[in-house]
């Protein structure tokens, strides 16, 4: 990716750092962020650098005490003046470490008050206007969406190989227990979209985002659509086709390079898995349109998508963070009542089901992933997809402020659908057959009936 920070040669795991005393400019900048990061509730942060040991926050929160080590005084620098952004870079370049991460990520995402206060300071605010004037020239026409899709999904193969199932299935997992595998967690996945969907043989179904193909040969191969699908990504392009190619699937899988606003022709289904986050929000009402323009009355649209809640949306859209400035140019993450709104507003779509997952998320290396390397100075370029990727858990006790969900819109049905078949309600199912209809839950499960909404879902809500 131009301009980004993705894998830096790591110092001499910082011990050269950690014996040169700070500046008297990064004392005032250590100080400044230890006041803030003593707001911390969640947990406590056990920091260590040349001046000694210091705890911040609360160590009876409950995440614990996490510790992290600061080797290089450049850091105060980098977080002072560049915010999150600069802590990021600071972690690429060895400056800083820690041997639990996640749990030190988890608890910045709780106490996102204290995040803020370390990012929104005087000394960072030159760079993040520059910044936010970066973001604007990579907003997501058709010449910068491609660049930005090209910065990200055409790397190379072998970096995304490190964190993801063999299939390539680059999105949230459906983990139904804790020991189950990658591989099966995304596969389950793929049909829980499938039937979202309520997919059926012959049904003619649009793909927005290839990715490297999983999704498209699940629908053709178990469920018998005929499948078009499309993505601007030359790498991705030329992968799934092979793939397709190798499955014997080309007679039921088209793959295309467009930009969804050339598509054409309508369609019974369509499904897009965690593309909507690279629209970009001045582009969602676009994406909805032409998800809806591109299906006959009555279709079906499934979506998976990556969202935030929406008290923190319109403050995350200001924010350009590590992820939008070097893992993800352009992308945005958007509210469940944002993509509602929007579909309510500029199109017919009407929400039928709405269901959110990956309450909480955890690395963990499953069988037949390779480890993805997050020490210092190595920086896997997606590893903010890969915790995702790797282990989705639901647990009851943790309230994140981000998560995965899949929601199901109807267009308009005309005079002629009204009534039939393909107008029964939509839900997922988790163990039918691939072309059974939704089988009843226990009385104890959910209901597996969708909850009509006519408008936005309520906050904190998500129709289950």
């Amino acid at each position: 990716m131009s301009g980004s920070i993705l894998i830096a040669d790591a110092r001499d795991d910082g011990q050269s750092g950690a014996r040169r005393l700070p500046t008297m400019t990064q004392r005032l900048f250590r100080a400044g962020i230890l006041a803030r990061l003593r707001g911390l509730r969640a947990g406590a942060i056990r920091l260590r650098d040349v001046f000694g040991e210091t705890v911040l926050g609360d160590s009876a929160g409950p995440l614990g005490t996490v510790a992290m080590d600061v080797v290089d005084p450049d850091f105060w620098s980098a977080v002072a003046t560049g915010g999150d952004v600069g802590a990021g870079e600071a972690f690429v370049a060895g400056q800083w470490r820690s041997q639990d991460l996640v749990r030190l990520m988890q608890l910045f995402v709780r106490d996102r008050a204290v995040l803020l206060g370390v990012h929104e300071t005087f000394w960072s605010l030159p760079r993040r206007w520059l910044l936010r004037a970066g973001q604007w020239l990579r907003r997501n026409n058709r010449g910068g969406s491609k660049r930005n899709i090209a910065d990200h999904y055409d790397l190379g193969d072998e970096l995304f190989a490190h964190f993801l199932d063999p299939t390539m299935t680059y999105s949230s997992a459906w983990f139904e227990r804790p020991d189950q595998s990658l591989l099966e967690a995304q596969q389950h996945k793929l049909r829980r979209l499938c039937r979202l969907v309520d997919l059926q043989p012959g049904d003619r179904l649009l793909e927005i985002g290839t990715g490297w193909g999983s999704l498209a040969m699940c629908a053709a191969g178990e469920f018998g659509a005929q499948v078009t699908t499309t993505t601007i990504s030359q790498n991705q392009h030329d992968r799934a086709r092979q793939r397709i190619a190798d499955a014997n699937l080309a007679d039921r899988v088209t793959v295309v390079q467009q930009d969804y606003r050339d598509l054409r022709g309508t369609h019974d289904k369509l499904l897009s898995c965690e593309m909507v986050e690279a629209v970009g929000a001045r582009f969602l009402p676009t994406y909805l349109k032409v998800c809806a323009q591109r299906l006959r009355p009555g279709g079906v649209l499934g979506l998976q998508a990556i969202t935030i809640a929406h008290q923190h949306y319109a403050e995350a859209l200001r924010m350009v963070d590590y992820i939008r400035r070097h893992v993800f140019p352009g992308s945005f993450i958007p509210s469940i009542q944002a993509i509602a709104a929007a579909a309510s507003e500029h199109t017919d779509l009407r929400l039928e089901y709405c269901e959110d997952f990956a309450t909480t998320t955890r690395r963990r290396c499953s069988a037949g992933a390779r480890p993805c390397s997050a020490r210092p100075g190595r920086s896997c370029g997606a590893v903010a997809k890969a915790s995702c990727a790797r282990g989705s858990i639901t647990s009851p006790t943790a309230k994140p402020a981000s998560a995965s969900a899949t929601l199901a819109f109807r267009t308009c049905a005309s005079a002629a659908w009204a009534g039939t078949a393909r107008q029964r309600p939509l839900a997922p199912a988790s163990r039918a057959a691939p072309h059974a209809r939704p089988p009843r839950r226990p009385r104890s499960a959910p209901s597996a009936r969708p909850r009509r909404r006519t408008s936005a879902p309520a906050a904190g809500t998500c129709g289950t």
